[in-house]
């Protein structure tokens, strides 16, 4: 057996689901568990990019023991853009 945790916020709040799964399950199987103990949570499950540890990954991939597998929300705007933006006023 080996554990992750499965991630996925929002900027109103964070949801974590420890699981502990066979070893050979992959990422989705461990999406369907923590699905399952979500109940009514609004998590995009099927249409969230999905990774481990920031690194995207597909959902038929597996994951290390202890690792946190995370679901991944669209940004509204790029971040580097939004910054550009903010330090624009200050150079001239």
């Amino acid at each position: 057996m080996k554990r992750c945790w499965v991630a996925y916020a929002t900027p109103a709040r964070e949801y974590l689901w420890a699981l502990e799964l066979p070893d050979t399950a992959c990422i989705a199987e461990a999406l369907a568990a923590a699905r399952e103990r979500a109940g009514a949570a609004p998590v995009p499950w099927e249409s969230a990019t999905v990774g481990v540890f920031g690194e995207v990954r597909r959902r038929t991939d597996g994951w290390a023991d202890g690792e946190r597998i995370e679901l991944y929300r669209p940004l509204a705007r790029d971040p580097r853009a939004r910054r550009r933006e903010r330090l624009r006023p200050a150079r001239r």
